[in-house]
């Protein structure tokens, strides 16, 4: 059984669905205000993996992760730009999507946008007001943190600590009651988006809006609420808080990805070190960056440079080198039950495979230890093509493919061969030609022309060959 870790504990612990065969799990979202970044790619495809290793293990999974589309950072950018909300909004999402589909992640089966959901908020925000744990004030209405049982449990913080902390940062004409509360409901503004309400026109506070759409898709008691380390607090315990407060039971589970690093320093804006994710899939194949992901726990810190990606990108070479080569012995693989050189027969192949999948699932329950998963199963990458470089072809397609299907299961799936067109066959022409007649520096510099737009070059007895 997968066992992870759980924030609000501290500890790791079985996963026991809520519902018998099935899991429900909640992802915090993109704020679609610009390009996704590595930060992005990273939560993105840590739960990806969550849910494929979910449904290997026979589970169905009901994932959900919204998509904020009315915020402060959307309007800020529409107002720069002079454009409308909406239109950043959409052009935002759609650069989303199109890198996560780059990167092979799988859709969620709901994505629900902030702005489908904004009535519900406002019957959220009324319900916390009848029970005196919000209140309203000039500019809004609030959470009354005070009256949370447990607030800062996510946090490891009481709310004593919590509170002077906030304190600091507290504006003098704020109408707060107490530095800790946030707002539920933000009153109109010139220029903004608005909608009607009982407190007045004006828009929902960016926590409130994951508390009503994971309650109203997946239930009172969900199994996982996921989501990045820098969401623990105050995003995810304001969530919490409100659900608390409704008397509602919320995620069963909390779990956190680990940050991004570039250059040894945390990513953010204001070091100007944030990577665009769509650069790095455009750029390389879009699979490194996930096994660059898949190399560090998924708690852990993650260090992305080029020198990072490009050993990904070798690892990956070598799983698809092994798949060529399955491709091309599959037809000397002996029948069950018959010998090959070195392998002891149908039974040995088949025990190498079995061997290879309780490694991986060892590994994957154990607090999805996607390094330990990852390096078992690029040895046996290494381990396959010995095995078929000493002829022995049942023991080394056998454990090949046992490899190449559970790396399918972390999304690793080997790069489909690509027919050169006439453009690039041309190039491979006058490079061989070139060698011919021993103008190694043209013929280097061809090379690079291949390679600069994504082909492997290779130098055979017969000539350039060239693979995607």
């Amino acid at each position: 059984m997968l066992r992870l870790y759980d924030t609000a504990t501290g500890a790791v612990a079985p996963l026991e669905p809520r519902d018998p065969g099935s899991v429900g799990l909640y992802v915090c979202g993109p704020t679609v205000y610009g390009p996704p970044h590595v930060g992005h790619g990273r939560f993105v495809l840590v739960y990806d993996v969550l849910r494929r290793y979910l449904e290997h293990t026979g589970l169905a999974v009901r994932h959900v992760s919204n998509v904020t589309d009315v915020d402060d950072k959307i309007i800020a950018r529409a107002s720069t730009e002079g454009r409308d909300w909406r239109e950043v909004a959409a052009e935002s999402e759609q650069q989303w999507w199109a890198t996560m589909d780059a990167m092979g992640v799988l859709r969620p089966t709901e994505v629900p946008h902030a702005t489908g959901y904004v009535e519900e908020m406002v019957d959220l925000v009324a319900a916390l007001v009848e029970r005196g744990v919000a209140y309203e004030v000039g500019d809004g209405v609030y959470l009354a943190c005070d009256a949370v049982d447990g607030y800062g449990l996510l946090a490891h913080q009481d709310i004593e600590t919590l509170r002077a902390s906030a304190g600091a940062r507290l504006a003098v004409a704020d109408e707060k009651r107490s530095p800790v509360d946030f707002a539920l409901w933000k009153k109109a503004k010139p220029g903004e988006p608005t909608w009607g309400s009982p407190f007045g026109h004006g828009r929902p506070g960016w926590h409130t809006e994951c508390v009503v759409m994971s309650l109203a898709l997946l239930g009172d008691g969900f199994d996982v609420h996921g989501g990045g380390l820098d969401l623990v607090f105050p995003h995810h315990e304001n969530e919490r808080a409100q659900a608390v407060a409704l008397g509602r039971p919320f995620a069963r589970r909390w779990v956190h990805n680990g940050l991004v690093t570039v250059g040894g320093e945390k990513m953010s804006k204001s070091l100007g070190n944030v990577t665009d994710l769509a650069e790095i899939v455009a750029s390389s194949d879009p699979r490194a960056y996930r096994l660059l992901v898949l190399r560090a726990h998924y708690r852990s810190p993650l260090e992305v440079g080029a020198p990072t990606l490009a050993d990904a990108s070798s690892a990956l070479a070598r799983v698809d080198e092994l798949a060529r080569r399955l491709d091309a012995v599959g037809r000397e693989m002996p029948q069950d039950g018959e010998r090959a050189p070195g392998s002891g027969g149908g039974r040995a192949a088949s025990a190498l495979a079995d061997a290879e999948a309780v490694a991986f699932a060892d590994a994957m329950d154990d607090d999805l230890a996607t390094p330990r998963a990852l390096a078992g199963l690029l040895g046996a990458v290494r381990r396959a093509n010995s095995l078929l470089d000493r002829r022995d072809v049942a023991g080394g397609a056998a454990l090949g493919r046992a490899a190449l299907d559970l790396l399918g299961v972390l999304g690793i799936a080997r790069r489909l061969a690509e027919e050169a067109d006439e453009g690039v066959l041309d190039i491979v022409r006058r490079r061989d030609a070139a060698r011919a007649d021993r103008d190694f520096a043209t013929a280097d510099n061809l090379r690079a022309e291949l390679e600069s737009r994504g082909w492997v070059v290779e130098d055979s007895p017969d000539g350039t060959k060239v693979r995607r």
